[in-house]
């Protein structure tokens, strides 16, 4: 399945080069239309998928992943639309000199060529994935999860319908309809095939394909997300930013996991807290000893503070400076997004500048970690790696560039 899905791809990249920028857009329109005219086909397909869900006993966070609404099938729909009105960095000369041969060399932006995409749960991922990478004329070969296969051949279905009815090749893009382990291990080895693979999901995912890829992979991030609430914080504020970060979505990566709380504000803000998020939703908290005498929860392990939850639980640590919390968040993040809530400056801009993490917050919530929100139109993945690609990434993120030399007869001696 892997070969003839990567065969096909290849050979897609080839007629995708031509299209200019007009072109990607007109289609990407089109694309968006048609899929808010199969909404209900898709949301047949996507109650198929829930229900095997329900079946299996998946809980109510892990189904909300899973689940398409027409108000979500229009967002999708729009985020395609952005990345139609978006810049096209396909052709943008990064640089252009003559040298000291008279040799004139520009460095151009190209497409990266076949993306490989392993995600789980969400649907609107590969379609979010298709519209970045035929943006930047990439193939893309999608493999999700088998609890939304149903979901994920429909939307696909959609792409191939549009693809074809505008004159465009459907290999553009390819559905792993095989969600087994054997056949995601045959495309993590398929380097005559692939240029990159992209994984997308839980820690699991993620750590498995960087043990058993030889494609170069782009690693995203499971979403370890720390809130600081610093001495000088104003607790309103505070309280209001870790309930939209903890409780507003619990199954995304940008939610918060951890809170990071100074001792000299922790005796008022933590009962405040406690009270004010459990009226919206009752949150399982893991409290160190200093927390545990201010606010109810189980004693935290040294694994809570390092744990990606997606549910609602959170960590709680006390800490006696700013330093100590920025050491905490660095020994546990997994570099996704961090935030600090205080009215310091010179904190602020300490926090900022320590904390190793793609996405930095001064005074608002973690949650904003999004390339629709940051202006990347839809988002292939956050990349919590530090080259080639860091945080949301858009369009131009699954380029490289090639450098193109133009002489009048030059050789070298």
């Amino acid at each position: 399945m892997i070969e003839t899905l990567g065969k096909n791809a290849k050979s897609a990249t080839f007629e995708l080069a031509k299209y200019a920028t007009l072109q990607k857009n007109q289609f990407l329109q089109q694309l968006a239309q048609a899929l808010i005219d199969q909404t209900d086909t898709i949301i047949t397909e996507n109650a198929k998928d829930l229900a095997n869900a329900e079946a299996n006993g998946i809980n109510r966070i892990m189904m909300d992943r899973l689940r398409l609404t027409p108000e979500r099938i229009i967002d999708i729909a729009e985020g395609v639309r952005q990345v139609a009105a978006l810049p096209d960095p396909v052709g943008q000369v990064i640089s252009g000199y003559t040298n000291i041969d008279g040799l004139r060399i520009l460095q151009k932006r190209v497409p990266l060529g076949v993306v490989g995409m392993i995600f789980e749960s969400r649907p609107n991922v590969g379609v979010d994935a298709f519209a970045l990478c035929f943006k930047t004329n990439n193939a893309v070969i999608l493999r999700g999860g088998k609890d939304a296969i149903h979901s994920n051949q429909a939307l696909v279905q959609v792409i191939k319908t549009t693809l074809t009815a505008t004159g465009i090749t459907e290999h553009a893009v390819g559905l792993v309809t095989d969600t087994s382990h054997e056949v995601a291990r045959e495309m993590m080895q398929a380097t005559e095939y692939l240029d990159v693979l992209i994984p997308r999901g839980g820690a699991g995912l993620i750590k498995t394909v960087k043990e058993q890829s030889r494609v170069p992979i782009i690693e995203t991030g499971t979403g370890n997300v720390s809130i600081y609430v610093d001495e000088f914080a104003n607790l309103d504020m505070a309280t209001k930013i870790v309930i939209n970060a903890k409780t507003q979505r619990p199954s995304v990566c940008n939610a918060a996991e951890s809170l990071v709380v100074h001792e000299k504000i922790a005796a008022e803000f933590l009962p405040k807290l406690q009270t004010a998020i459990n009226a919206v939703q009752e949150i399982d908290f893991k409290v160190d000893e200093l927390a545990a005498a201010l606010m109810k929860g189980e004693p935290a392990t040294e694994a809570d503070f390092g744990t990606e939850y997606l549910d609602y639980k959170m960590s709680v640590k006390v800490v006696s400076n700013i330093d100590q919390a920025i050491a905490h968040i660095n020994r546990y993040s997994t570099k996704h997004s961090e935030s600090i809530i205080t009215d310091n400056l010179v904190h602020a801009d300490q926090f900022q500048a320590q904390i190793d993490s793609a996405a930095v917050y001064v005074n608002a919530s973690t949650r904003f970690t999004d390339g629709f929100v940051f202006g990347l139109g839809a988002e292939i993945g956050i990349s919590t790696q530090k080259l080639h690609a860091r945080g949301p990434m858009g369009l131009e993120a699954l380029t490289s560039y090639k450098y193109l030399i133009n002489g009048n007869g030059q050789t070298r001696s």
